[in-house]
């Protein structure tokens, strides 16, 4: 692919659903619902906390009337007390309303994340790796930081400074209708501005989102594909790709701060004409006798600390409109409608009856498949593994065994077509069929634990004996630990064929009826070959197996050997029947036998073992 047109790949990825903004408030009251008396409670006790602070200017234009009056001395002892008191109950309970809030945010946020991560981890693979995973990782690491600092310092500090704009609103009318009067001449330029600012902010951050998702996939193309860049020596153009990804997300940001300085300038114009405003009518009141001194005085400080709340509240904008887009997609992503997590095979089980075929039977009816609509990767397939059978799948690369593979073991579902698996023999009804390819993880912990994903309540011994079956337990007592030593990224480190043994033992575990193995023996063409194979054989002993063959040695011990090409299958029947005839599997064997004959004569590596060159590629 080249560079252009792996430009417009990334450009025309399918990206994961973003909820409209009516869906998103419904998704919100929603998860807030159960929680209505948390919410409740919080409330009343900020507007309980925003009411008693009002009481200090108040005070203050109290002891301004007393000073003016030329009281005694000894006439301010009250006010001054009364405002410390309200000072001591202002912050208690505004620190309660805090917590309650706080607490409410981070209970909802812990369920919307419950259902992103179960609706993510259930999305079909084909719809992640036409998104590209940089989408799916922004989501998961940006995208939820965003609304989780949002949750955790913008909407506290947004309740408080909505309920004390609201409130301080009143208290100047209920000093003189005309202060409140003053007050709103503000208002229009302040909701001129907010209504400016969502228009451009909202596109803009979804922009943002956007190209913070296409950067990291960028990044995630280049570092995972690090060995091939090297190889064809095109480092240049990589770094290219991610300056000019970077670049359009270094753009954005910077459109976003200026968007901001601008927001903040249309602010201080807001608050100068409002506080002129309410100076002047102070002036005008107290010279007609219509208020005290101490009033007018309390009115301005009343608009001066609205200062702090709605710019708070407009600036929280900034954090509400970003926190808003990162919800819309984790929203995007809790909402989609998945298919069941298991086979397509599973779903359309035929239960064991009378003329039925055995349990453990797949059968595999007209498929079709396209990843990109008008290019076939799979023509009318039809195909049964019997109860018990090894069918060995090989072919050239892109013939479409990769793919058949997948849809028997249900990762992607067919455009067309349909699987089916007769009986339902698993443990505690687990899936029928269980995939292993070579792409293993290992998951950080203790080595029994990662074991246990296949099968909950095993036992140790059990443990054990599915490691000595797949030839892994003396490796694995020799660890510091022995089944308690911690593996993964910060354990210790196993190799390719360790993690593949791993794999398999899960498999032995977890006992299905039904196993496919899809290069699960790849990392055969190190030292340990005979031994991953013989590993592979004993765990799929008793089940119904499809192999895709990465060596020909694995096809030739096979029950059957079906060869395709061009997503067809166009040969099928054991190995010395096919080996006999004059087809594709007759040529691949006999290119395979004079290619391990001279195998047979080149000189061995450094650690004796000469070196392989007998697989079917099997990457499609």
């Amino acid at each position: 692919m080249n560079e252009t047109s792996a430009e417009q790949h990334t450009d025309t990825r399918e990206l994961l659903p973003t909820a409209t903004a009516s869906r998103t408030r419904a998704a919100v009251r929603e998860l807030v619902r159960p929680y209505r008396g948390l919410a409740a409670g919080g409330f009343a006790v900020m507007i309980a906390a925003t009411a008693v602070g009002l009481l200090v200017q108040p005070l203050l234009g109290r002891i301004v009337d007393m000073v003016a009056d030329q009281r005694p001395a000894g006439d301010l002892t009250l006010p001054v007390v009364l405002l410390i008191l309200v000072a001591l109950v202002h912050g208690g309970t505004t620190s309660l309303g805090l917590t309650l809030i706080s607490r409410l945010g981070e209970t909802v946020l812990a369920q919307l994340r419950e259902r992103f991560v179960e609706k993510a981890l259930r999305l079909p693979l084909e719809q992640v790796e036409k998104a590209g995973a940089g989408d799916l990782t922004a989501r998961v690491t940006r995208d939820v930081s965003v609304v989780g600092e949002a949750v955790r310092s913008a909407l506290p500090e947004l309740a408080r400074s909505l309920l004390a704009i609201l409130l301080t609103l009143v208290a100047m009318a209920a000093l003189d209708w005309r202060f409140l009067v003053a007050t709103l001449l503000a208002v229009p330029i302040q909701a001129s501005t907010a209504r400016w600012y969502v228009r451009h902010a909202v596109p803009l951050y979804a922009r943002q989102r956007i190209a913070t998702g296409a950067q990291q996939q960028q990044l995630l193309d280049t570092i995972a594909g690090a060995g091939t860049v090297r190889a064809f020596r095109i480092e240049e153009q990589h770094t290219a790709r991610v300056t000019r990804r970077s670049s359009a997300a270094v753009e954005l940001k910077m459109r976003g701060i200026r968007l901001v300085l601008d927001f903040y300038n249309r602010l201080h114009v807001a608050e100068y004409l409002g506080l002129t405003a309410v100076l002047v009518t102070g002036f005008l009141l107290v010279r007609a006798d219509s208020v005290s001194i101490g009033t007018a005085t309390a009115a301005a400080l009343y608009f001066h600390s609205l200062f702090t709340p709605v710019n708070s509240a407009l600036v929280l904008l900034d954090d509400a409109q970003s926190a808003t887009a990162s919800l819309a997609r984790l929203v995007g992503v809790a909402d989609e409608v998945v298919p069941e997590p298991v086979p397509a095979a599973r779903a359309q089980a035929t239960p064991r009856g009378p003329g039925t075929e055995p349990d453990g039977t797949v059968t595999v009816i007209g498929i079709d498949h396209e990843y990109v609509p008008g290019q076939p990767v799979l023509q009318n397939v039809d195909l049964t593994l019997r109860a018990g059978e090894r069918v060995a799948l090989v072919g050239p690369s892109g013939a479409g065994k990769t793919t058949l593979a997948k849809l028997i073991a249900g990762v992607h579902r067919p455009t067309s077509g349909s699987v089916h698996l007769t009986g339902t023999r698993s443990r505690d009804d687990g899936l029928p069929v269980a995939l292993v390819t070579q792409e293993t993880h290992v998951f950080a912990g203790p080595l029994a634990d990662d074991l246990r994903l296949a099968h909950a309540d095993a036992t140790d011994d059990e443990l054990r004996t599915a490691l000595t079956a797949v030839e892994a337990i003396d490796w694995v007592e020799a660890l510091p630990d022995g089944l308690d030593t911690v593996v993964g990224d910060g354990g210790h480190r196993l190799t390719s064929a360790q993690v593949q043994q791993l794999a398999l033992a899960r498999l032995m575990l977890a006992d299905p009826p039904v196993a496919v193995l899809d290069e699960a023996t790849a990392e055969a063409g190190s030292t340990g070959a005979r031994l991953l194979e013989k590993a592979a054989g004993r765990a799929v002993e008793g089940r119904t197996a499809l192999v895709v063959a990465h060596r020909l040695t694995q096809a030739a011990t096979a029950d059957r050997i079906v060869v395709m090409e061009g997503g067809r299958i166009v040969e099928s029947g054991t190995h010395d029947e096919l080996r006999a005839g004059s087809g594709p599997y007759a040529s691949l064997w006999q290119a395979w036998s004079g290619t391990r004959s001279a195998t047979d004569k080149a000189p061995t590596s450094s650690t004796g073992t000469a070196t392989d060159t007998t697989t079917v590629e099997a990457d499609d």
